[in-house]
Formats: C-alpha cells, sequence, structure tokens
C-alpha cells in the first residue's frame, strides 16, 4: 500500500498531473470517474493568491468527489509561498504541492518553478519554511535538474526528504529539454532505489500506454505513474493502465459514441465553470485526443477547435454520436 502520510492510494498509484488550463475542476472530475487515484489542480500563483487575483483565488475550488487532492503552488520568494500555504491550507486539500518543475519561460526566469533548480540550497530552506508552515502533507514535483550538467535530482531528493516532504514526482526531463526527448527515467529510478529514501517517489514523463506503465513499474521499482500530457481529452487512461496491470490485457477504447458523449459532459462542465467564452476555448485543447484516430474526421475537428457558439458545439458532439456509430460496427 503506497501512502502519502497517512493518506492510503493503493497498490500503485496514478496520479493526474497538474496541467495549466488542463487540471481544472471539469476535467478532474473525469479523470477521478475513469480512475485517478490522486489529483493535483492547476498549479497556483503565491503571489496572485496573496493579492487575491481572481484566477488564482479560483483555482483553490476542489470537491469532496475529489479526495484525495491536492493544490500545487508555485513562487520565488519564501515570505510569499509561507503565506500562500497558509492560505491553501484553509481550503482544507488532503495535500499541499510546491512547483519547482515548470519549465516555461514566464515562470523559471523569475526563478519559480523549475527555475529554482539552479539554486538548491533556496529550493531546500522555501520547502523547509513551508512544511514548518502547515499541518497537511507537503509533497514536491520536479524535474531531473536544470540542464545536463546539473542533474542532482537524487541529492535533491534526499535534501527534501530531511526538511519533511512526504513525496516527490519527478520528471524525467531537465528544464532545457522543456517536453522535448524522450524522458530519461534512469535517474528517478536511481532516486526510487536509493536506500536513504523513505518516501514514495513517482516517476512522470511519456507515460501515454498501459505498457510503458507497466515497464517503468518493472524497471525502475516506483511507486506509481504520473500521468499528463496523454490524458488531455483521454481521461480513459487510467483505468484502462489499472486494468492492464491487474490482467494483462487491454480494456476495449471508448466507441465514438462514448468519447462523444464524455467530450459533450466535459464541454457543458467546463461552460459551467468558467462560462461561455472560455469554457469553449479552453476545450479546444481536448478534442483533438477525444477523436484521436478516426478517419475523414478532420472538417468536423476543425469546426470544433473554430466555433465559438456553445449550441453549435453541443449539437456538433451529439451528431458525431449519430453519424459515426455505423463507423465503429
Amino acid at each position: 500500500m503506497v501512502k502519502i502520510d497517512n493518506i492510503e492510494l493503493g497498490e500503485f498509484p496514478l496520479l493526474l498531473a497538474p496541467m495549466e488550463d488542463v487540471s481544472d475542476p471539469p476535467f478532474r472530475a473525469l479523470c477521478k470517474q475513469y480512475g485517478a487515484d490522486l489529483m493535483y489542480t492547476e498549479f497556483i500563483s503565491s503571489e496572485g493568491l496573496i493579492r487575491d487575483a481572481v484566477k488564482s483565488v479560483q483555482k483553490l475550488d476542489i470537491f469532496e468527489y475529489e479526495r484525495p487532492v491536492g493544490i500545487q503552488i508555485f513562487g520565488s520568494e519564501i515570505d510569499s509561498m509561507i503565506e500562500a500555504t497558509k492560505i491553501t491550507e484553509q481550503t482544507n486539500p488532503d495535500i499541499i504541492d510546491i512547483n519547482y518543475g515548470c519549465p516555461v519561460k514566464k515562470v523559471a526566469c523569475k526563478g519559480a518553478g523549475a527555475g529554482i533548480l539552479q539554486d538548491i540550497p533556496k529550493m531546500v530552506k522555501m520547502t523547509a519554511e513551508i512544511v514548518k508552515a502547515t499541518k497537511l502533507p507537503v509533497t514536491v514535483k520536479t524535474r531531473l535538474g536544470w540542464d545536463e550538467s546539473s542533474k542532482y535530482i537524487v541529492e535533491v531528493a534526499e535534501r527534501l526528504q530531511d526538511v519533511g516532504i512526504k513525496a516527490i514526482s519527478i520528471h524525467g526531463r531537465t528544464r532545457k529539454q522543456m517536453y522535448k526527448g524522450d524522458a530519461d527515467w534512469t535517474l528517478i529510478g536511481e532516486t526510487k532505489n536509493n536506500p536513504r529514501i523513505k518516501i514514495p517517489v513517482f516517476g512522470n514523463g511519456d507515460i501515454n500506454t498501459p505498457e510503458k506503465a507497466l515497464e517503468m513499474k518493472n524497471r525502475f521499482g516506483v511507486d506509481g505513474v504520473m500521468i499528463g500530457r496523454a490524458s488531455i481529452g483521454y481521461p480513459w487512461i487510467f483505468n484502462e493502465i489499472k486494468h492492464f496491470l491487474k490482467t494483462g490485457r487491454h480494456l476495449e477504447p471508448p466507441t465514438i459514441a462514448e468519447r462523444a458523449e464524455v467530450a459533450k459532459k466535459h464541454l457543458e462542465m467546463s461552460l459551467k465553470w468558467k462560462g461561455d467564452v472560455l469554457g469553449v476555448v479552453e476545450m479546444r485543447r481536448h478534442y483533438s485526443n477525444y477523436f484521436k484516430g478516426i478517419s475523414n474526421f478532420k472538417p468536423i475537428r476543425q469546426k470544433l477547435v473554430t466555433e465559438m457558439d456553445k449550441e453549435v458545439l453541443i449539437e456538433t458532439l451529439e451528431s458525431i454520436k449519430r453519424d459515426f456509430v455505423l463507423t465503429e460496427v
């Protein structure tokens, strides 16, 4: 049984990665329904929380059915991160997660996210202060290092464990790599198999099939895997991996009608949550995966990613259920 502090997550938990403008409540609801064991919110700016910025505060919203759920915060100033931790704790998540992995320029170049990988002593000090500031278990998401010459993750994990974190998720790339090339799980495995490490180690990066999840479990001994991009528009991946790990067989993939129905449900929740404009626009990144591999679908996909009228979009998704049903026979 894998546990973060006293939170039981099962034998080999599957975690939903925190993804900006993706891991919102509508998407998390679907991932939970289809097998995610632990989910994290989109990352939240500590400065935004302190200033009471609407977008940051809205990201604090979590729901009982999501539990266990972690809220992820990021920032470059220790005092701001302590204050944000206290604000976050009041919303009663199960876990507070620190983002030390985001590679995007506007975050990393200000010394937050993966930017802090250039200052490991500050990273350790910030983590220690956050742990002291909350009664909740604190976890960390990070990368192998800033670049090829600074992949210190094995030592970093030890030092973060020593100041009190309860689990670590490691993305198998450096900040410099962004999302390019293949994720290197070797150092994730070395971290997990370091005899000094007692906390759960979760691997992240390129888990896009059940076979890949099984391979990483067997080769590197990680306690679980965190899934990001492969879940976008495809929440079924969690149950598909679980079924494969348990039986060695593949679950039947969702039919086109099921994909359209879940995409419609996702859109409706997104509209309710974000309003008619953002609700439409932020769904667009999901459609390609919802309908991946369907022949002759390009004109409909084009419509889904350009249309602004919610009623037209809902009717389009309904028509996919009707019109594409025969292609599955």
